[in-house]
């Protein structure tokens, strides 16, 4: 039997720095995720993790990370202190801890490492993977921060997430789409099934997906939820300058369309003034916050459009859902010569179909290598591409390349592009990452002016 000096190192000799605390987590567990709350809700009752203020968990396929970010942005200019957990970052770990939407410092986050890893190895040891500690420690600086509102978006999931050990308020459920399917199983019922575990009984639950599962509706049922349903209970309308929101109670008109784009938005943004509905007792807010927070939001990464030449649209989208979505908002954006898409994925993503959706308006594929062991090849992308135009038939040429890493592949796309092409980077978090590693990329094509 091995003495537990082997089996860890003492909290001492952790260098106190995020970088190496990090480091430390990604050892501490055999798997990388490990479904189940036991483990970890032992470690929370240990810290006695608690939040003082209203907690809003938002889960779902798609929409997560806008939804909370919608939130987020109305409450603040509601003149409330916010702070919000989400996953994963796209350039530095501390961007999945924001508090009156800026970002923890590094420094701030290791007292709050350092208290996990007490109450962890105190008595008998807990193990936990990499997104429970860092989860943990998060959310324990998030209750100690004072704040009026925490949003806490779910990583995988929702029943089994780490999020869930902390009694939602109000639950949010995004989009429900087929993803992760080794984790929630092979349909929309099953995966819905597992994002209702967020809901409380008797609070309220925003259903913002237009046609969901049954099994998100039958669960809400179930443990007597106030379930918020888009198109019974809250709903909007629009044309092409503005657009309206009503709810049980309330209704906003004239409202500009969010900072957020994509078609795709307006129903992030109607749950999101759904849960803030459900929760006006204790948090009121006023039609000015609603305008100002929607024409302010900014999240990174989701149909971000970068100004330039060529123009660089930049969305993590990752699985056919999202895809399908990119590919509306990309066909929405009107005509450009050439597109070229700088792409990176994983290996457990449902491929095919999302190189199929988005096919027909890309006229250049560079594939990419990512960072992580979990990632396919640029090489096998590729390979899967070609599969699929021999299925077609390969109706038109499109040229394809492979690349070592996502700037890399960046740099190839604007070397080949015109100045009045666009280049779409997406896929992974490690894609789009990759190439905002050092800040947002402003294009000048080198043909420009030749």
């Amino acid at each position: 039997m091995r003495g537990s000096a082997t089996i860890r190192p003492a909290m001492h000799t952790i260098p106190p720095t995020l970088e190496s605390w990090l480091a430390h987590c990604e050892r501490l567990h055999a798997k990388n995720i490990d479904m189940g709350l036991a483990r970890v809700g032992e470690v929370a009752r240990r810290l006695a993790l608690r939040f003082d203020c209203p907690v809003i968990t938002v889960a779902g396929t798609n929409g997560k990370g806008s939804t909370c970010a919608m939130i987020e942005a109305v409450a603040m200019q509601a003149g409330y202190r916010t702070g919000v957990y989400g996953s994963p970052h796209l350039v530095r770990f501390e961007e999945r801890c924001r508090i009156r939407g800026e970002t923890v410092d590094a420094a701030s986050l290791v007292p709050h490492f350092e208290a996990v890893e007490r109450a962890r190895t105190q008595g008998d040891e807990v193990s936990l993977t990499y997104f429970e500690f860092t989860t943990l420690a998060i959310l324990r600086l998030m209750s100690m921060s004072l704040l009026d509102v925490a949003i806490l978006e779910v990583g995988l999931g929702g029943r089994l997430d780490a999020t869930n050990v902390i009694d939602a308020d109000c639950a949010v459920i995004t989009s429900v789409d087929i993803d992760h399917v080794e984790f929630l199983g092979p349909d929309r019922e099953a995966i819905g099934r597992e994002k209702a575990g967020i809901m409380r009984t008797g609070r309220p639950v925003v259903v913002s997906d237009p046609v969901p599962p049954q099994s998100v509706i039958d669960h809400a049922r179930e443990i007597g939820a106030d379930l918020w349903r888009f198109g019974h209970d809250f709903n909007y309308s629009g044309d092409k300058q503005q657009w309206a929101w009503a709810g049980r109670s309330r209704r906003y008109a004239g409202l500009a369309y969010p900072a957020l784009r994509g078609a795709n938005q307006l129903i992030n943004a109607a749950g999101a003034l759904a849960a803030l509905e459900a929760l006006r007792a204790r948090l009121p807010i006023t039609a000015q916050a609603v305008r100002l927070g929607l024409a302010r939001v900014e999240l990174p990464g989701r149909f971000q459009i970068v100004p330039g030449q060529p123009t660089l649209v930049l969305d993590v989208a990752h699985n056919p859902h999202a895809v399908a979505a990119l590919t509306a908002n990309l066909d929405a954006m009107g005509y450009f010569p050439t597109t070229h898409a700088v792409f990176g994925a994983m290996a457990d993503k449902d491929l095919a179909p999302m190189l199929a959706k988005v096919g027909p308006i890309i006229d250049r594929w560079y594939f990419t290598d990512l960072p992580t062991p979990r990632a396919e090849s640029a090489a096998a992308l590729q390979q899967k591409w070609n599969a699929l135009q021999m299925v077609a038939g390969g109706r038109r040429p499109v040229s394809t390349s492979l690349h070592t890493s996502p700037e890399e592949a960046l740099r190839a796309a604007v070397e080949a592009a015109d100045p009045a092409d666009r280049i779409v980077v997406f896929g992974s978090f490690y894609t789009v990452g990759g190439v905002l590693k050092d800040g947002v990329p402003r294009l000048q094509a080198k043909h420009l002016g030749a």
